[in-house]
């Protein structure tokens, strides 16, 4: 994968230390008078090596069976020079750098020593010829002068026995020329120019020296940072060099090894070699990477004796120019130091081989060979014929390098054989040569772009193989530039027309330096170069597909370069892959280069996967993993088969380049999500044929048949143990699947044909997207086909059709027309299900549990406003919620957005001819029987907003967030949907089934996606859209994000509520109509028929405290805003029981404004006042209303609402003697009777007292009242709960609510049409508001806790108009202390009178019967009426006092 272009010439010129002079001048015994240098960092280096695995009692006859226990001196000639140790101090240093070459030597020489010492402790002090020579020397003549002066200095040193002792002897000599490089012949001319130079030297030694070892030592590197001295080589510089260019990794890699094979094969042959007691052996220095310092003495020492441990021909370690690795030592197999001939040195030209099998061809048969019957338009439907052009991005594996390379060849790897590259190769034919491109040629041969022959990127046969030799993945972006650029000035192709296919595959050399910077070759940065090429092409390249070959397994390198029965060029390997194959197995640093190569790959899949490149129709990009497992390919004899590789171990040989090219071809053919990864090349691989029933190259999307999808996740594991939080719930953790709602999620109809309408009945389990588990993912798009690809074993599932009850339906509970007040009997019968059945393990599965409703409800909203109210669709989900956070462990419920009825009204209405719109009242009359831009329809919009904001305020509310194993996570993708528009503009209702107003298939599976990318987007950034048309890719979790996204794992807060603003109520009623001429009954009075409303009370109905007084003494009386006389501003922003009628008459009269008496109309309400203060106060209101010229006194329908006890109540302790309830309903009764007296055509509200004791003590005084307010309750002034005095106030607090609830059936009151008493109850059961903590909702009270505030009158409206709504013996007996602008109830065509006891029907048999059957029959009903509500009560308060005793509520525990 490194390699330039061309090969160098070599040019050497052997340099003996340019510059040096003789060290000594004649007669000076340099053995007896130098001084042993001090090397301080060889102490700090201990030798671990046995001395008897080198010892021998007996000298050694042979060099060859050298030991280095047998030598008795170390010499040095030549010329070096390093830096002073680490260890060495700044005066030492400084004498270091004024003597430096012979510090240099003897620093080297005496490490060496030292070393011999440890086998042989008599070894004498070492030797360099000091001093300089005082006439400069030729190079040739510096060595043999230093030669002749080592020689003498020995035999004069008396130590010495020069003739029997045994002599280390080293030559250092360094390269002169710029490269070393050139074919193998000139570079042997070179060398052996180069021996003949040093003959001199070598033959005076051989001559003189009897018994020497002589090490050869080529400095090239090590020195090559030095300054040489001109004009001191061995032979004259040339002029000029023809290999004085830029080198690659490759080139150099090759360079070195074939230089030391070059110095190796002339030696071994040599007379050096052939003598027993004197040879010369090549010791080369190669370093990991080019010095940037030169090395120390020791560091240089240490280095050449590990060189001189390994055999001739197997010296392949690379060097640390600052790092000293371990020192290695002689082994009992091999105690010698190594010789050509004891290493049993072979040159690699004379190794045998075997004989080179002939190219592999392959032939291609395929029944469908032919190209579309026109130029197709879409990359997905694209046949291998309809390719006319072909080009492609890489190293040296696509360049080819070595492909035709002979066996042992090295040299030759520097050829690029374009022409047998397996992706883009065009020697020969598919008989000859299988390539890629060759396969191509069968389908159409006129196919242009393939390389042919060899040669670089640069000359005209490669064409568009445009790969480079040690290309790297940051250099893909400038090869897909000139890529580009040769398609569009190639007059052989039509750029805009062709279909062209590009190979890219890169990262072969990434991986092999990414431990030398793991910045610059990080995963992120790969990935980013990739993508960099990538959307260039993508940019400006039409009609195109391009196969991305991810990175091959590299790991297994190493099991090639560690077989030692193998031959191959170690050096070159280790030079070129140095990450791979330098570390010990299961070290650190290899394991990071295993995890490096894993995520190069992922991140290949990753940046292909996420449809960046499937933007245009006419280009999309594949991920080709037949590389990433490809096993290395064995002989028979279970070894590495080398015939599968260039002579170089590293690169291809075109067998191999052949298996690749088919495993590419067949890769192309085989889906996403079905490619091979893994191959054993040892094995033929056939060519495949495109199906004849899909025929196209395989892409992601045309790889999906039918309306299945594809998930590219790769990460599909479980958490390690199973979680016992659902914030760290991983996909594969999920065990259990299950569904809640309609029809939509029962799956009707999804499976119909397009005019089946009478099939819409069946229900397709198996194919709805939350629940759904039919077929697989590849055809069927379901979130538990999703879920199957994590978790295998999942359950739950529903599959093919039925109904709810069978076995088939399993968790799927869904019902069709189901509402929301049924969600509850779906959780029961999930719940039990799920307990009984031995598939789940109730307690330790992980449960998804999906929730859809509220479609069904708006159906049906418009025949009863009331039932189908945001706030009972809230009450009813809660419920549902409720059980299943209560009764389920481990699961996490999504609740998904209802279908807007926009959407529906959008395609049912606009499709006429398509959608039978005769029947839109039976499939879903409210929504799509509406008039557009009606009232009925904006309510129904609004309804629907407000559905949807209770879902948002219930999950958001946090109760589902109590139980670490438990959530409810809202899923907004249904909120906005886009539909599908054809060509010509219509609708495309392929996504609805037969009735156009459910999903299809096709829809259904863009539900599943969308929901399933919700599921792993982090709350606060889901997506709320839909995009009906739109390609939605599966989103895989990451590394960083694995889990199912909760409030908590999205670190998200839920938004605290809005300030609001006011306390109005939204007004959604449709039927506003008054009756069509004045009634005359009460018992037929619409809300439109009251003209005149009026108010008897105390100060909760002069509305004292309503608002925050300014002044510190007395409260104010806002009887504007009084619930059930205040008429300020409108319902919008004030809720008031005149504000709503004044929806249905805007004519309404008598209501007071502002807070003056003379606007306080017919509010007669006065502070303090008591039941006995009633008749006045009705007299004082006939009064005002006969004074009114405004009101019709006989025509006029007028509506009168009574409210008084509390006062009475604060002060019964005052004459606890006296009969109080009675009194106080006797009052009550003079004010009824003088209103029956006095005023024709009237409507009375009598609203029950509320129950003054638990109101106060309900907010465990938390609300301090203030002195004038304890005044004026003095029974409640410092009673305890559990007091005498307390229970008394219960009980007469009771009386007072049973006597007033004896006004239902008064006969008195009966005997008129036009008048009606009707007892509201809601305040019977009076509960305290909680807030959403669970503590007293101060908010509803005013300053002194007594009275309500604002917010308190319009709870208090609604409440009071919602009971004149609700038939008698129906009525709400408690209030909802809960904010929502829209819990109003509405009027309904069926019921659009306000209830009366006669119009409740309560007796509709007997009057149908009879008239006189009502004469007995009223005073029967109220004695068990009052019988039946005394019982209820008395439960009711049981219960309640047993509540109390328990302690305080609680907002889970309260009933709205």
């Amino acid at each position: 994968m490194e390699l330039w272009p061309s090969l160098f010439l070599l040019g050497l010129l052997l340099l003996p230390g340019q510059g040096t002079q003789a060290l000594s001048g004649p007669g000076k015994n340099t053995l007896e008078k130098q001084p042993r240098p001090e090397l301080p960092s060889l102490k700090h280096f201990p030798l671990h090596c046995k001395p008897e695995n080198s010892g021998s009692n007996v000298l050694s006859k042979s060099v060859h069976s050298l030991r280095p226990s047998d030598i008795k001196v170390v010499a040095a000639i030549g010329h070096l020079e390093t830096h002073a140790d680490a260890a060495t101090d700044n005066l030492e240093k400084q004498k270091w750098t004024e003597d430096r070459p012979q510090q240099a030597c003897m620093g080297v020489v005496a490490v060496l020593s030292d070393i011999i010492g440890h086998f042989h402790p008599s070894v004498l002090t070492p030797v360099c010829p000091p001093g300089e020579s005082t006439e400069p020397h030729h190079g040739s003549e510096n060595l043999w002068v230093q030669a002749k002066e080592l020689v003498r200095s020995m035999k004069e040193n008396l130590q010495l026995d020069f003739q029997n002792d045994w002599k280390l002897i080293n030559i250092f000599f360094s390269n002169a020329s710029q490269c070393h490089l050139g074919p193998s012949a000139q570079q042997e001319r070179h060398l052996m120019g180069g021996l003949e130079e040093l003959m001199a030297t070598l033959d005076y030694l051989h001559q003189e020296v009897p018994k020497a070892f002589v090490n050869l030592v080529d400095l090239s590197e090590a020195m090559g940072v030095s300054h040489w001295h001109q004009g001191s080589g061995l032979s004259p510089p040339a002029e000029h060099n023809s290999c004085l260019q830029e080198t690659s990794k490759l080139s150099r890699a090759v360079m070195q090894w074939s230089y030391q094979e070059t110095w190796g094969k002339l030696l071994a042959s040599s007379k050096y070699n052939e003598q027993e007691l004197f040879t010369v052996v090549f010791q080369p220095f190669f370093f990991t990477s080019a010095p940037t310092t030169l090395p120390d003495a020791t560091t240089l020492a240490l280095n050449l004796w590990n060189t001189m441990m390994e055999p001739a021909g197997q010296k392949d370690e690379l060097f640390s120019a600052t790092e000293r690795g371990p020192v290695k030592c002689p082994t009992q197999e091999n105690p010698y130091l190594f010789t050509y001939r004891n290493s049993n040195y072979v040159p690699s030209s004379s190794k045998p081989y075997k004989k080179l099998q002939e190219r592999e061809g392959a032939e291609v048969r395929c029944p469908d060979m032919d190209p579309s019957n026109s130029i197709p338009t879409s990359v997905h439907r694209l046949k291998p014929a309809d390719i006319k052009v072909i080009g492609a991005l890489g190293d040296s594996l696509t360049a080819g390098n070595g492909a035709g390379s002979k066996p042992l060849d090295v040299l030759d790897v520097l050829t690029q054989y374009r022409g047998l590259s397996w992706s883009v190769g065009g020697d020969g034919n598919i008989s000859t040569v299988t390539t890629l491109a060759n396969i191509l040629q069968e389908f159409n041969p006129s196919l242009v772009g393939f390389s042919v022959g060899t040669g670089n990127a640069n000359q005209p046969t490669a064409f568009l193989n445009q790969a480079v030799a040690g290309a790297r993945a940051e250099d893909l972006p400038a090869q897909a530039r000139k890529l580009v650029d040769l398609m569009k000035q190639d007059t052989r192709i039509n750029f805009q027309e062709d279909w062209k296919l590009i190979t890219l595959f890169i990262g072969g050399n990434d991986l092999c330096d990414c431990c030398t910077d793991p910045v610059r070759f990080s995963p992120q940065n790969f990935t980013g170069h990739i993508g960099e090429a990538l959307d260039i092409l993508h940019a400006e390249v039409p009609r195109a597909f391009v196969s991305l070959v991810t990175v091959l397994e590299i790991i297994n390198l190493r099991e090639l370069y560690l077989e030692k029965k193998v031959y191959c060029p170690r050096l070159i390997l280790k030079l070129l892959c140095g990450c791979v194959l330098q570390f010990d197995d299961n070290s650190t640093e290899l394991n990071a280069v295993i995890e490096v190569n894993k995520k190069y790959q992922e991140g290949t899949h990753q940046l292909v996967e996420s449809g960046r490149y499937d933007t245009r129709e006419d280009f999309t990009v594949v991920v080709q993993p037949f590389f990433e497992k490809v096993d290395m390919p064995k002989t028979s004899e279970g070894l590495p088969d080398s015939s599968f590789f260039a002579p170089d171990c590293f690169h291809f040989q075109s067998k191999a380049h052949g298996r690749a090219a088919s495993a590419l071809w067949n890769n192309m053919l085989e889906p996403v999500g079905q490619k091979t990864s893994q191959h054993n090349f040892e094995n033929e691989i056939n060519i495949a044929c495109p199906s004849q029933v899909w025929p196209f190259l395989s892409t992601y999307k045309n790889s999906v048949q039918g309306h299945g999808s594809w998930l590219s996740c790769r990460d599909r594991t479980p958490s390690a143990s199973t979680p016992t939080s659902v914030h760290a719930l991983r996909p594969a953790d999920i065990r259990v699947v299950a569904a809640l709602g309609d029809s939509l999620t029962a799956g009707n109809g999804i499976g119909s044909k397009p005019d089946d309408l009478l099939d819409m009945s069946t229900q397709y389990r198996g194919l709805s997207y939350s629940s759904g588990g039919d077929s697989s993912l590849e055809n069927v798009t379901t979130l538990p086909n999703i879920l199957r690809e994590f978790n295998r074993n999942l359950t739950g599932f529903a599959v093919g059709t039925g109904d709810a009850s069978d076995r088939n339906a399993f968790l799927n509970q869904a019902v069709p027309g189901a509402k929301a007040e049924e969600l509850v009997s779906q959780v029961h019968t999930l719940v039990q299900r799920m307990k009984d059945d031995q598939r789940v393990n109730f307690h330790e599965d992980w449960k998804v549990i999906t929730v859809l409703i509220g479609g069904g409800d708006l159906c049906d909203y418009c025949t009863d406003s009331n039932l189908y109210s945001a706030d009972n669709f809230f009450d009813h989900l809660r419920n549902a919620l409720d059980i299943l956070h209560r009764e389920v462990p481990r699961a996490l419920v999504n609740l998904v957005d209802f279908l807007s009825p926009s959407v529906l009204r959008q395609v049912f209405l606009g499709n006429p001819d398509e959608c039978p719109v005769r029947q839109a009242s039976i499939l879903c009359n409210c929504v799509l029987t509406l008039r557009e831009s009606s009232e009925e329809l904006a309510a129904l919009e609004a309804v629907a907003r407000a559905y949807q904001s209770s879902v948002r305020e219930l999950v958001e509310s946090g109760r589902y967030d109590s139980r670490e194993d438990f959530s409810v996570v809202l899923q907004p993708f249904l909120q906005n949907i886009r539909l599908p528009a054809l060509a010509d503009g219509r609708l495309d209702t392929s996504f609805f089934t037969p009735d156009c107003t459910h999903p299809s298939q096709k829809f259904h599976s863009q539900l599943s996606r969308a929901l399933w990318v919700n599921m792993l987007q982090p709350l606060g950034r889901k997506t709320d859209t839909l995009d009906l048309t739109a390609d939605l890719p599966l989103s895989c979790p990451t590394q960083n994000e694995p889990f199912l996204r909760t409030f908590r794992n999205s670190n998200y807060t839920y938004p605290t509520k809005p300030a609001i603003e006011n306390w109005g109520s939204d007004f959604l009623c449709t039927e506003q109509s008054p009756s069509d001429g004045a009634p005359t009954s009460v018992h037929k009075l619409r809300p439109a028929d009251i003209k005149v409303v009026a108010a008897l009370g105390d100060s909760l109905t002069a509305a004292v405290g309503a608002r925050l007084s300014n002044s510190s003494d007395l409260l104010t009386s806002w009887r504007g805003l009084s619930w059930s006389i205040g008429g300020d501003g409108a319902l919008e922003t004030h809720t008031t029981l005149p504000n709503i009628l004044k929806k249905f008459n805007p004519h309404l009269r008598g209501f007071s404004t502002g807070t003056r008496e003379e606007t306080a109309g017919l509010n007669v309400a006065v502070e303090g006042a008591r039941a006995r203060d009633m008749p006045a106060q009705a007299r004082d209101l006939v009064a005002r209303m006969k004074n009114s010229p405004e009101i019709n006194l006989e025509k006029d329908w007028k509506l009168i609402t009574l409210f008084v006890g509390g006062n009475d109540l604060c002060h019964y302790c005052e004459n606890p003697e006296a009969r109080l309830p009675g009194e106080y309903v006797r009052h009550l009764q003079q004010a009824l009777d003088i209103l029956y007296e006095e005023l024709p055509r009237t409507f009375v509200n009598v609203v029950e007292v509320m129950e003054l004791a638990g109101l106060q003590q309900g907010q465990g005084g938390k609300c301090a009242m203030p002195p004038a307010a304890q005044s004026n309750c003095t029974c409640l002034k410092g009673s305890q709960e559990k007091s005498p005095e307390m229970q008394e106030l219960k009980k007469v607090n009771w009386n007072f609510q049973s006597g007033v609830s004896s006004f239902y059936y008064h006969h008195q009151y009966m005997q008129r049409e036009d008048f009606t008493v009707v007892v509201q109850p809601f305040f019977e059961n009076t509960l305290v508001p909680l807030n959403d903590r669970g503590g007293v909702d101060l908010t509803f009270f005013s300053e002194d806790c007594l009275h309500f505030s604002e917010r308190g009158h319009a709870e208090m409206a609604i409440a009071l108009w919602n009971n004149m709504l609700e038939p008698v013996g129906l009525k709400t007996t408690s209030n909802n202390f809960t904010h929502s602008r829209t819990k109003l109830k509405c009027p309904s065509p069926e019921s659009p009178y306000l209830y009366t006891l006669k119009n409740s029907q309560l007796f509709a048999d007997q009057a149908e019967e009879s008239p006189k059957v009502l004469s007995w029959a009223v005073p029967v009903a109220a004695v068990v009426g009052l019988a039946v509500g005394v019982g209820m009560a008395l439960v009711w308060r049981a219960m309640r006092g047993r509540r109390r005793e328990d302690g305080p509520m609680s907002l889970n525990s309260m009933s709205f």
